[in-house]
């Protein structure tokens, strides 16, 4: 009986092709139980996506977890065989917090790995089977790669403590540069240090085509050993004639304690996220007792799922309706689609847009429009609630936006925050009354709307705390002593001030800051780039007019 494929959904389908392309290559099928020892996961919590696990105590009284990961598992059960590698692909559920949601949620993963006496030659190879899932899912894809030797090298010339090599890194994958040089230049940094960071930055923002990122690295001398490797890649994927949609990005980086060598990331269009992830792990492996090494990736199927119903079910192909979105209406893909924050900020930064050279006259005109075009300039604005820019902005619906530091230390969106516009300057800080004297001994209650900032500062000072959520008049909470403290916004401190309560510590600087769907940058960075250039420029001519 011939098989009817016309059962399987588009993921389903594209699933298959996948897990068809695997076995071909010599990948065996991993199997694993839902259900794992948590003991393997309490040892690398910080290896996952998220450090919340589902528990529960079987009948024996062990402690068991609803897998959150597949690759720990793989890892603990191979075995050290000298001149052998181990090749295995995976089609499982794992169970992890939804992004942005207090909720967990039960996540179809694809993927690949490979194990044991490895060498450059597997590592290249697995490469490749990325760049190949990629094209079976869609034709417009990009793969971004990267090497965590040349990160790793430069950031060693930089000297950091421990902790400031874990927030450069951080502000690598964020393409920060604005709070990567205060992170490593410091409080009156020496000339020297200064051209040395100016160096590492300006080689970490490196992103483009293979052959040109490594010929600037030739030429500043970068690690011997990750130039070369990133050399050998690229010949075999010109070879592989697999070089055309893939770009050298150093934005791409993982946890320097699992991961070294080659990296990489996978986009398609009209997927806001990354689509795919991978790199080489032996750190992992050697943490978990192993001696040799491994390399793999993971596709992640549930994104898939929901862009195939967007794209529509008669669709039953190899790849999308890419860069279609219900979201851009009747706006072309090379739109680029700016959410700007209402009020006086959105006002104040709208006007550096158009400084720039990217005015909308219509925005400023009485109607009742959404969305604001010129069609000239090829952009699109559109008003968003403060709070909201950087939903828009991480799910796709807008290309770029605005949003203020305190909303992405508060909801850390997966987004480039590409440049300070140093506007709507204020601080995030705990205030209390000017009489107030801390009791270290006791659990100290805090009123704020901003409960991640509040638990991050404390927690960082190892402080037991009390959050009382409010959304409005927080300085009414010491006031009527339903709070020891508030975690807020302060712009100028009068209404502190009048109300006798003043600043006791500072926790952040917080201005207006121009960010990026990461998907969006892959496949418009040309026009990403001319308006945060444009933006630079304007905050450069303002800081200079004010100074």
């Amino acid at each position: 009986m011939d098989l009817d494929l016309s059962v399987l959904n588009n993921a389903e389908f594209v699933a298959l092709r996948l897990r068809s392309m695997y076995k071909q290559h010599g990948y065996v099928q991993y199997k694993m139980s839902k259900f794992e020892e948590y003991d393997l996961y309490a040892k690398n919590l910080d290896f996952l996506t998220s450090g919340s696990v589902i528990t529960f105590t079987d009948t024996t009284g062990k402690l068991m977890a609803l897998k959150p990961d597949v690759t720990l598992s793989i890892v603990r059960n191979t075995r050290d065989i000298p001149g052998e590698v181990n090749k295995v692909f995976y089609n499982e559920n794992v169970y992890r917090p939804a992004r942005g949601a207090d909720r967990f949620k039960e996540i179809v993963q694809l993927g690949v790995e490979c194990l044991g006496d490895i060498d450059e030659k597997n590592v290249f190879e697995t490469v490749l089977l990325a760049g190949k899932s990629l094209d079976i899912i869609s034709e417009k894809n990009v793969l971004t790669i990267s090497h965590m030797g040349v990160i790793g090298s430069l950031l060693d010339e930089l000297r950091l403590s421990r902790e400031d090599r874990k927030k450069a890194l951080r502000l690598i994958s964020e393409k920060n540069t604005h709070e990567l040089r205060g992170l490593c230049t410091g409080e009156g940094g020496s000339t020297d240090k200064n051209e040395k960071v100016e160096r590492c930055i300006r080689l970490l923002s490196l992103s483009g085509s293979p052959r040109d990122v490594i010929k600037k690295l030739h030429e500043e001398n970068c690690d011997p050993a990750a130039v070369e490797e990133l050399e050998k890649l690229t010949k075999v994927l010109e070879e592989a004639g697999a070089a055309e949609r893939v770009c050298m990005d150093f934005s791409a980086v993982n946890d320097m304690k699992y991961y070294n060598g080659i990296v990489f990331r996978g986009y398609i269009a009209g997927v806001p996220q990354r689509i795919l992830s991978g790199g080489q792990y032996d750190r992992l492996m050697m943490k978990m007792g192993k001696k040799s090494r491994a390399v793999g990736f993971a596709v992640y199927t549930d994104l898939l799922e929901r862009k195939f119903d967007e794209a529509g079910e008669n669709e039953k192909t190899a790849g999308l309706i890419a860069g279609e979105s219900e979201t851009a209406g009747t706006l072309s893909n090379e739109v680029i689609r700016i959410a700007l924050p209402k009020g006086r900020l959105g006002e104040k930064v709208y006007a550096m847009f158009e400084e720039a050279g990217f005015e909308c006259r219509s925005i400023t005109e009485e109607n009742r429009k959404l969305l604001f075009e010129n069609k000239e300039k090829g952009i699109c604005f559109f008003w968003a609630k403060p709070a909201d820019v950087n939903i828009y902005v991480e799910r796709g619906a807008a290309d770029i936006g605005v949003a203020g530091k305190d909303i992405l230390l508060e909801y850390e969106p997966d987004v480039y925050e590409l440049l300070d516009l140093k506007t709507g300057r204020c601080i995030m800080a705990e205030a209390a009354k000017t009489d107030y004297k801390d009791e270290p001994g006791r659990t100290k209650r805090v009123a704020t709307k901003f409960e991640n900032i509040a638990r991050s500062y404390y927690a960082s000072l190892g402080r037991d705390i009390d959050i009382i959520h409010l959304n409005g008049s927080i300085e009414l909470a010491p006031i009527l002593d339903l709070s020891d403290v508030i975690v807020d916004i302060v712009e100028t401190g009068t209404t502190l001030r009048e109300n006798n309560l003043a600043v006791v510590e500072k926790i952040a600087d917080i201005s207006a800051r121009l960010i990026a769907n990461k998907t969006s940058y892959e496949f418009k960075k040309d026009k990403i780039r001319a308006i945060e250039d444009g933006m630079r420029k304007v905050v450069a001519a303002r800081t200079a007019n004010k100074g």
